[in-house]
């Protein structure tokens, strides 16, 4: 039984694992036929229904309602934060910078949530997260060099400065989560049903062109795999297994995968220092981790 339920739990996030892999070649492609407003817009809705049919299979409709008259304030804040705010930046981020770059510096975000956590726990951050937050970005740095002195000089800054601001942007959506009370599918569609009219009427105001059928197409992919699809099957993966940290494990191996997608669909050439950096940043992150749950292990002892 104990081995149906960790095959399981492998299962699941091998296959969220797969849907992150693609996230940002699909970003790109469907960025150079729908703007970012559009992009956000079209993958909210479908974002909202994909969550919506979730519930109604696992019989947790009639939960909606009263979670949202409990919950209104909360979900709001929630709701601007991700979808509104995390994906509009991440989107122009991607629309700005080769999906090699954007990808591996969206990673940091966890590293920013270990700091942010601390602060709102009224904790001292601690030296190992000061380290690790120094490598992560020396391999940020790495990435942005594009393998010489002179990537600094032709990099676009405002993408590399939009796509750090993701990652505080998802960081303080996680640390809210740290407080929220409501069943987490349940949490997520309140905020996406929240989120999603503030994005349709933003997307009225601002005059833009039809979308491209194939705009159309991977707004919905987004909206399906990586905000919504992903989220459950990362969930269950974790709620099967026995050793969450094996299974969470697995998520590095998403940017690698990523990149020969990136490769191979995109067409863009990744520059070894995008790997190196890529791998200074894993170093970082397993590092913080390691360490913190090396900690907590001596605190509970």
């Amino acid at each position: 039984m104990i081995k149906q339920s960790q095959n399981k739990a492998y299962f699941f996030a091998a296959l969220t694992v797969l849907m992150w892999s693609t996230v940002a070649t699909a970003f790109k492609l469907t960025l150079s036929y729908a703007s970012v407003l559009q992009t956000l817009t079209i993958a909210s809705c479908s974002a909202s229904l994909m969550l919506l049919l979730i519930v109604v299979v696992t019989g947790k409709l009639p939960q909606v309602i009263p979670s949202l008259m409990q919950y209104w304030r909360l979900s709001l804040i929630a709701g601007v934060l991700n979808p509104c705010l995390y994906y509009l930046i991440l989107f122009e981020a991607y629309d700005r910078l080769p999906a090699q770059l954007a990808q591996p510096i969206n990673m940091t975000w966890a590293i920013v949530l270990a700091v942010m956590a601390a602060m709102v726990l009224k904790q001292p951050i601690r030296r190992h997260d000061y380290l690790a937050a120094g490598i992560c970005y020396l391999g940020v740095l790495l990435i942005i060099s594009q393998g010489g002195i002179e990537g600094f000089a032709t990099v676009n800054w405002s993408g590399i400065g939009l796509a750090l601001l993701s990652t505080i942007i998802w960081a303080s959506y996680w640390v809210l989560n740290m407080k929220d009370n409501r069943d987490p599918v349940i949490g997520m569609l309140l905020n996406f049903l929240v989120a999603t009219p503030l994005v349709v009427t933003m997307w009225a105001i601002v005059p833009s062109e039809p979308v491209a059928l194939p705009g159309l197409i991977g707004g919905i992919y987004i909206g399906i795999f990586e905000m919504s699809l992903a989220f459950l099957c990362w969930s269950i993966a974790l709620k099967s297994t026995d050793n969450a940290a094996t299974v969470s494990n697995l998520v590095f191996l998403s940017p690698f995968i990523s990149l020969q997608i990136i490769q191979l669909v995109l067409g863009e050439r990744v520059l070894s220092s995008t790997y190196a950096g890529l791998i200074v940043i894993i170093a970082g992150l397993v590092y913080q981790q390691r360490t913190a749950a090396r900690l907590k292990s001596s605190q509970d002892f």
